[in-house]
């Protein structure tokens, strides 16, 4: 799964790309990493509990830290990144509630690539998608100390696996009904979104 990520553009501009209300959030470009705050999009409910209301609620972008503290029953502390594990009673109830669902937008993601035949050190690979410059990454969020969320992960496509890889984030396609059934729709469609993205529609840069 991404090590970083990349968003060039601004708080306002990215919004706009994707239906939503900026606010005041001061993102200005650049990269983000675990344990920092970034630009996240919802479906404007997060303060809203009970019954889905009649009115349709604006999508919002606010800042989130990217890392999800784990249970009480695990000892180490460190935020959790993905979500790898569908079915998990971690995530299930974020997964089947549609509001929970989020959208993290982005220009490029970063992975450990295979070692350089010259020096044998782990390249850095900048993975980016040829048919949407700002691509949406699929997440969902969660509340306790901190406002965070976590990235989805699948099987790596065949670009990723031919640089050791595994997995990958769940890059949405840029259709915007696909957006939006991750964002509103029931999980029983939201989770057929959970597949990897086309290689013949990535470009990789080291």
């Amino acid at each position: 799964m991404p090590m970083l990520y990349r968003l060039d553009g601004a708080a306002q501009a990215v919004a706009r790309l994707f239906g939503a209300e900026a606010g005041n959030d001061p993102w200005s470009g650049g990269h983000a990493a675990p344990g920092q705050f970034a630009p996240v999009i919802t479906a404007g409910r997060e303060a809203v509990a009970g019954p889905r209301p009649r009115e349709r609620t604006p999508r919002r972008m606010i800042p989130r830290l990217w890392g999800v503290p784990p249970p009480p029953s695990v000892q180490e502390q460190r935020g959790i990144l993905t979500v790898r594990n569908l079915d998990s009673p971690f995530w299930i109830g974020n997964l089947r509630n549609s509001e929970f669902r989020c959208l993290v937008p982005a220009t490029a993601f970063m992975e450990g690539g295979r070692p350089s035949p010259a020096d044998g050190k782990r390249r850095q690979c900048w993975f980016a998608c040829t048919d949407q410059p700002v691509f949406a990454m699929a997440a969902v969020w969660k509340d306790s100390e901190i406002p965070s969320f976590a990235l989805l992960s699948c099987p790596a496509n065949a670009a990723l696996k031919a640089e050791g890889r595994d997995t990958m984030p769940v890059i949405l396609p840029p259709d915007p009904a696909a957006q939006e059934i991750w964002l509103r729709g029931g999980w029983d469609r939201a989770k057929g979104l959970v597949a990897p993205y086309s290689s013949s529609l990535m470009t990789l840069r080291s």
